[in-house]
């Protein structure tokens, strides 16, 4: 056993919801010891940051039950069983905002929270994109905002992004444009 495993003795599923499980673990310490850990397990998700060819990049505002609060967001989606990530993202951005696009690449990835669960998000970057309608889901109320490239490094400089997948794109985004 390495200085920085915990290998899993025992688990158990504790919930099993629409988008996530949660299993207890008993895992083995470093030193020997037991202890448990409550993992959320995710199926993974998207973001796409997308860009118009007039340089607006499109946001979703929708409220968000766990925090209470209207957040603005680009736009994102769990993957469906056996889904490509970027088969997800060609959904998630035609849904949530009408947009297609012509390029889509994946920029980076990241945990959302590796304390305590496996969520994996994707980030993509779309251009060329064409307008059409969005196809939100019955449970989806959204609205659809276009932001100037500087007004997102300002709201991403004051703060106003509270959104970590939101704020995460547009920086890698903008690290981008530095190169």
């Amino acid at each position: 056993m390495s200085v920085h495993d915990e290998p899993t003795l025992n688990k158990e599923t504790i919930y099993e919801g629409k988008i996530i499980d949660v299993e207890l673990h008993e895992v083995e310490l470093p030193n020997g010891k037991t202890s448990t850990r409550e993992v959320v397990k995710h199926p993974g998700a998207v973001a796409v940051i997308g860009i118009t060819d007039d340089g607006k990049i499109p946001l979703v505002s929708q409220y968000r039950k766990a925090t209470e609060e209207m957040l603005l967001e680009i736009p994102a989606g769990k993957r469906e069983k056996g889904e490509e990530p970027k088969t997800t993202a060609e959904r998630e951005l035609q849904e949530e905002t009408g947009y297609r696009s012509a390029h889509l690449r994946e920029i980076a990835q990241f945990y959302t929270s590796p304390g305590f669960a496996d969520e994996l998000i994707s980030v993509y970057l779309a251009s060329g994109l064409q307008a059409g309608p969005a196809q939100t889901e019955a449970d989806e109320f959204l609205s659809v905002e276009e932001w100037t490239l500087s007004e997102v490094r300002a709201a991403l400089l004051e703060g106003s992004f509270r959104d970590a997948k939101t704020a995460f794109a547009i920086q890698s985004l903008l690290i981008r444009e530095i190169e």
